[in-house]
């Protein structure tokens, strides 16, 4: 780009700042709360291939045949990096199209030497379908910077390149989950050195947060198990709740999940028992007009699961893509060949601003995995708060310091968590 002398300094430092941050995964915006900014550590990223062996392929059961195949997975792993390492890097990615290769910009790079001397909580994220492993890479950079190692998944057939078969993403989901898990923590080398498995938090957004349910403890019902347009065979009988190969999925290395948009309730896969048998502390995070998870029905699964504490952030007026994906890569705003709609509508929201949504959710990600990966419970406060936001008073000395008056949340600016619930229910209630 070649700005002209006319415009002046102060424009075309403006305009660089912008093609700067095109497509940019890591921006916090000055409103943004107190938990969302990045981290002291320098980040990495790798590339991993991995395949789970003997697999069945449920994209080609015909009939009553199942054959199997090495099921390959492509992970993206973000760690803390060695001192030093000098910050910045990009990612090709494929659009929603399947087709069309995008570059993000981001904090992590590539290939840098792993810090030495400490182990990191692990955090395992799985994307919707379609999706792929870039759809929440803002919140594996993010985290990666506060001390932990993240994963995350291109789940085979459910990326967008190779979706295929709905009936793979359902029998998948929860088994890929507990694969990488079992990977990572085998991982040898100075990436493996630093990942501690024992304490591992799932974050999924949609058919990812079905799954993490489910590898949390919620097993489905009967009848999903039957569904014509589900997994073939009965296959999904697999995580039929209170069965003995759901109960062997159950690792109590899993000690917190996050689940975004789960879907799955609105369809009959989960029934009263199924969603009390979640065992894990879980934190929803949902928008109030989901009309593809459906909000009525998450807000069952956080009400109905008895076996945890849970919390449930709620974005008022956020449809489905509510704090998971992405900004929008620029490429998104023209039609593409191949859909019927703009593959923007994929990434936004119509009400909420990407950004300010990955903010906060990067936010409370902190604070919940903070307190149960790191048992960091100074990190409690940040969980305990007025159920709806509105309701929150700004009461602050004359030096700028809150009261005891004060129940504004914690964390925020006064004015800046309008348009947010969170709500809180103990084990057992």
């Amino acid at each position: 780009m070649t700005v002209s002398r006319a415009l002046g300094p102060a424009l075309a430092a403006t305009l660089t700042a912008a093609g700067a941050w095109a497509n940019s995964i890591d921006q916090v915006r000055p409103d943004a709360p107190e938990l969302a900014k990045y981290g002291a550590f320098p980040i990495g990223v790798q590339t991993l291939e991995v395949t789970i062996p003997d697999s069945i392929d449920v994209v080609n059961v015909k009939g009553k045949t199942m054959p199997t195949y090495d099921r390959p997975l492509t992970l993206e792993v973000w760690y803390p990096a060695a001192e030093g390492t000098e910050p910045g890097g990009t990612y090709t990615a494929i659009l929603r199209d399947g087709t069309t290769e995008v570059t993000l910009n981001g904090r992590a790079a590539r290939d840098a030497q792993p810090a030495s001397g400490s182990r990191f909580p692990l955090v395992i994220i799985s994307h919707g379908y379609p999706g792929n492993r870039f759809l929440l890479s803002h919140l594996g950079e993010n985290l990666a910077s506060k001390g932990y190692v993240t994963v995350s998944i291109d789940h085979t057939d459910s990326t967008y390149s190779n979706q295929a078969a709905f009936g793979s993403t359902l029998y998948n989901r929860p088994l890929d989950q507990a694969f990488v898990l079992d990977h990572m923590a085998e991982l040898q080398g100075s990436l493996g050195e630093i990942v501690d498995a024992d304490h591992t938090g799932v974050v999924g957004y949609s058919m990812g947060g079905y799954g993490a349910l489910i590898f949390g403890g919620a097993g489905v019902t009967q009848a999903s198990t039957e569904f014509s347009w589900g997994a073939p065979n009965d296959l999904l009988e697999a995580h039929l709740a209170m069965s003995e190969s759901h109960e062997a999925l159950m690792d109590d290395r899993v000690k917190a999940i996050i689940a975004i948009g789960p879907w799955g309730n609105n369809a009959g896969f989960w029934d009263t028992s199924g969603v009390a048998g979640l065992r894990v502390p879980t934190m929803f995070m949902a928008g109030s007009d989901d009309d593809v998870s459906v909000y009525d029905a998450m807000r069952e699964l956080f009400v109905g699961a008895v076996g945890a504490d849970r919390h449930l952030l709620t974005f008022d007026y956020a449809n489905h893509n509510a704090a998971a994906p992405i900004p929008a890569p620029k490429e998104s705003w023209e039609p593409v060949d191949g859909l019927d709609f703009h593959p923007f509508e994929h990434y936004a929201d119509a009400v909420w601003d990407t950004t300010r949504m990955n903010n906060i959710a990067q936010h409370f990600a902190t604070a919940f995995f903070d307190l149960h990966l790191k048992s960091d419970t100074a990190k409690a406060e940040y969980l305990e708060l007025v159920p709806d936001s509105r309701n929150g008073l700004v009461d602050l000395d004359e030096a700028g310091n809150p009261t005891e008056d004060h129940t504004y949340w914690k964390g925020f600016a006064p004015r800046t968590a309008k348009g947010l619930r969170f709500e809180t229910l103990p084990k057992g209630q």
